[in-house]
């Protein structure tokens, strides 16, 4: 499936069925979104604010680096593909959320890792 933002080539599989944990599947598949500009995911970068599966419906909460970020809309629309793949989701809700706003200490450790090898401070 191609990404609005560009990222990996290619996501992993779906799960074939309902996991257990509902949250915790939501969080893997958001893992494998890259932000459009810096190769980490949305977790890493600290953009995702919540997650729940209730009912068949996914719901994201998330937030950006800033309110005129470019990239707001590819950024929604590969987290609305990437768990619309899979088959035990019915519908997915993206919440924006802005309070509190984002900072460079939402990145994750593994997150600054990753810029850092890049050259990139955080």
């Amino acid at each position: 499936m191609p990404h609005a933002s560009g990222g990996r080539d290619r996501w992993s599989e779906p799960l074939p069925e309902r996991p257990d944990d509902g949250d915790a599947a939501l969080r893997a598949a958001l893992d494998e979104v890259l932000d459009p500009e810096l190769p980490i995911s949305v977790m890493e970068l600290g953009l995702v604010y919540g997650v729940a599966f209730r009912d068949g419906t996914a719901s994201v909460d998330l937030t950006f680096t800033a309110t005129a970020c470019p990239c707001m809309d590819f950024i929604k629309q590969d987290v609305r593909d990437r768990i619309a793949m899979e088959p035990w989701v019915n519908s997915v809700e993206i919440n924006e959320v802005w309070d509190p706003p984002w900072t460079t200490a939402r990145i994750s450790e593994a997150g600054r890792g990753k810029l850092k090898a890049l050259g990139v401070g955080a």
